[in-house]
């Protein structure tokens, strides 16, 4: 691997001959088939991103038995190890593979503790709750709020500012989850989501598994791939990834999902597809 150059991450403006010309003169690009040769099809999708693998014709002959998975988890490795390998990450999910939805908040399902803007794109958390009609659709025990649209296939991205909140939930969940009662927020309950709480970051797995961030992130990106069971996270501060559930076990309804944690501590607030 000590030829591995770049992992590059196809961006808005930028086509497979762009990426091409970004090589050294010693250097091949190359996709599926990691034999060290230009190819022009889609490139390695890892987690549903478009990326394009450079390196020279003597590491591509090193390549030939890996997956893409371990290449760029080798290439991450191999940038913390020295400065020969370089990984650019210029994402533009948006354009290359996912659609953008204007996502909107559903008041239906508000814990009362809530309290959205009139857009339906805002939300913070107070500390007197609301009188709000009854709904078998709303939070009572977590003050969660669900969005719009409902989402049964396809692609979709979301965008959520997070500014300097220091706690909150973010992610999906299934239309039919528990709103009541305690209950466990996991992909065995239907939730796929990530935690700020403090200063710590978690995915909501099973056990929940804490993350480390190179920056915190003032934005969150949400990347939900119905088909191929996928969410992925990503920090639009810095434009790295924070963590994929991944083959998941997707059916019926699937809903964006909201937690806000302490009363008046500002925000969450989605952002607009223009």
């Amino acid at each position: 691997m000590a030829h591995l150059r770049a992992g590059i991450i196809l961006r808005q403006g930028m086509n497979d001959s762009k990426a091409k010309n970004m090589c050294d003169a010693d250097v091949s690009v190359g996709t599926d088939s990691h034999k060290g040769q230009w190819c022009s099809q889609a490139g390695i999708k890892m987690g549903g991103i478009k990326m394009y693998l450079i390196y020279s014709e003597q590491g591509a002959r090193q390549l030939d038995d890996m997956t893409e998975a371990s290449v760029f988890q080798r290439g991450l490795k191999r940038r913390e190890e020295t400065d020969t390998a370089l990984l650019i990450i210029k994402p533009d999910w948006r354009k290359e593979e996912f659609q953008a939805v204007n996502v909107t908040l559903d008041e239906a399902t508000a814990h009362p503790s809530l309290l959205l803007t009139e857009e339906g794109r805002g939300v913070t958390l107070q500390e007197i709750q609301q009188d709000l009609p009854s709904s078998t659709q709303r939070f009572v025990s977590i003050p969660c709020v669900l969005g719009q649209p409902q989402i049964c296939s396809g692609r979709y991205y979301w965008e959520v500012k997070v500014g300097e909140l220091h706690s909150w939930d973010l992610g999906v969940c299934r239309d039919n989850v528990s709103r009541k009662g305690t209950f466990q927020m996991s992909p065995q309950n239907g939730f796929w989501a990530i935690r700020l709480y403090q200063e710590d970051y978690w995915a909501l797995t099973i056990s929940e598994t804490h993350l480390t961030l190179r920056e915190k992130p003032l934005s969150v990106g949400i990347f939900l791939d119905y088909e191929a069971g996928d969410v992925s996270f990503y920090n639009m501060t810095d434009e790295s990834h924070i963590f994929t559930f991944s083959k998941q076990t997707f059916y019926g309804v699937l809903r964006p999902l909201f937690r806000l944690w302490f009363p008046d501590s500002g925000p969450l607030t989605i952002v607009e597809v223009e």
